[in-house]
C-alpha cells in the first residue's frame, strides 16, 4: 500500500499543492488537511505515516513566522502530535513549515515546548525568491539517504530564513551530524558570503533534522523541482535537479518499511 501523506495546511499556506503532488510522484497517497479538520477530529494524524508542513505565510505569519501555528500544534494538537513523533513517524517542514518546527521545538532537540534556534529576518532586509545551491551534509536523516556530498540546485522564497542560535547549540547541532543542508558557493564549499548565502545563517545552515533524522526542516522548496524541466536551465543541460525528488522518496520508502 502506498503510505498516507497528510500535507498539513491552514490560512496563508500557499505551497500546499506542489508538496502533495511531490509525495504523489514519489510513490505516496497525499491528502490536503486543514487543521480545522485535526481540531475537529475529521482527520487524525495517527491514520498518516507522514506529515509535511509546506511553505506559505501561516496566518501571514502575524508575530512572527510560524508562531501561530506553532503553538496550536503543541497546545490543542499536543498529543496527537507526540504520539505521531513517539511513533517514529516522519515529519517534513519546509520554509515556512521549517519556521513552525523550530518555535514548536520539535527542531532542533524534538523537545516540544523548548525553543532553542530562531530563524530570523534575512541579512539582505528583504525577501529572496530565487535560486540557489545545497551542499548535502553527512547525517542521520532518513530524507537525504544516497545524497550525501551532492550540490542541488533549488529555490529559495522567504524573508526569514537567517538560522541563529547560541554557539553551545550550534556545536552540539554539528556534533551530532543534525545540519543537513548548507548553502554553498559555485565550488561546493559553504558560504556565509551574500548572495550564496541568502540569508546569513550561521554557519551556512539551510536544514536541519533531529537527534533520530525523522524530522527534516529546511528553508529551500524541494517540491519545486522534482522535474528537471523546472530549472530554468534545462534546455541547456547539465542541470542537477532532480535529486530533490529522491528527499520525498526516502520517506515514502521509510513510511512503507514501518
Amino acid at each position: 500500500m502506498k503510505p498516507r501523506v497528510m500535507v498539513l495546511r491552514t490560512d496563508g499556506t500557499n505551497c500546499d499543492e506542489e508538496t502533495f503532488s511531490a509525495f504523489n510522484k514519489a510513490g505516496g497517497d497525499s491528502r490536503l488537511v486543514h487543521i480545522n479538520q485535526l481540531r475537529s477530529g475529521a482527520e487524525k494524524l495517527v491514520d498518516c505515516q507522514i506529515m509535511a508542513i509546506p511553505g506559505g505565510f501561516s496566518y501571514g505569519d502575524d508575530v512572527h513566522s510560524g508562531k501561530i501555528l506553532a503553538v496550536e500544534l503543541i497546545s490543542s494538537l499536543k498529543e496527537q502530535l507526540l504520539a505521531f513523533l513517539a511513533a517514529g513517524k516522519p515529519v517534513l517542514g519546509i520554509c515556512n513549515g521549517f519556521q513552525v518546527l523550530v518555535r514548536t521545538g520539535i527542531l532542533p532537540g524534538g523537545n516540544p515546548g523548548t525553543i532553542s534556534v530562531a530563524l530570523m529576518g534575512n541579512d539582505s532586509g528583504h525577501f529572496e525568491c530565487r535560486w540557489i545551491k545545497l551542499r548535502v551534509e553527512k547525517s542521520d536523516c532518513i530524507f537525504t539517504r544516497g545524497l550525501e556530498g551532492e550540490v542541488l540546485d533549488m529555490m529559495v522564497a522567504h524573508g526569514e530564513g537567517k538560522l541563529y542560535t547560541d554557539t553551545a547549540t550550534l556545536a552540539e547541532m554539528e556534533n551530532r551530524n543534525q545540519v543537513v543542508f548548507r548553502y554553498v558557493g559555485a565550488d561546493g564549499t559553504p558560504s556565509d558570503r551574500y548572495p550564496e548565502n541568502p540569508n546569513g545563517s550561521s554557519r551556512a545552515v539551510a536544514g536541519l533534522c533531529d537527534p533520530r533524522g525523522l524530522v527534516l526542516g529546511l528553508m529551500p522548496h524541494p517540491e519545486r523541482i522534482v522535474e528537471f524541466t523546472q530549472h530554468p536551465n534545462w534546455r541547456r543541460g547539465g542541470c542537477n535537479a532532480t535529486p530533490a525528488l529522491t528527499i520525498f522518496r526516502n520517506a515514502v520508502a521509510y513510511a512503507r518499511e514501518m
